[in-house]
């Protein structure tokens, strides 16, 4: 339950700084670097990152940011499917 709770928080949390930053580049005020919202993206946040670039149309038009954005969840779909499929074989 505690995993379900963090990983809950983290998406939250990406959620906010991503809608954050496109507020901060309308107001034209300093940013969040793009390696603090890819950060966030890499341990976990994804989904909530995902949802505030689309609903917000943050970072949408940024051809380098999206393949790093895309390769990060390319890799967490690898190892998710990884620890799905070598489960067993590994920690039983």
């Amino acid at each position: 339950m505690t995993l379900l709770y963090s990983f809950l928080t983290l998406n939250i949390l990406a959620f906010i700084i991503t809608a954050y930053d496109k507020r901060l580049a309308i107001t034209h005020k300093k940013r969040i670097s793009e390696e603090t919202l890819l950060s966030f993206a890499a341990v976990g946040g994804t989904i909530g990152s995902a949802l505030a670039m689309y609903i917000f149309r943050h970072k949408i038009a940024k051809k380098y940011y999206l393949f790093k954005f895309y390769r990060i969840v390319f890799i967490q779909i690898v190892i998710a499917v990884g620890l799905f499929y070598f489960y067993e074989k590994i920690f039983i």
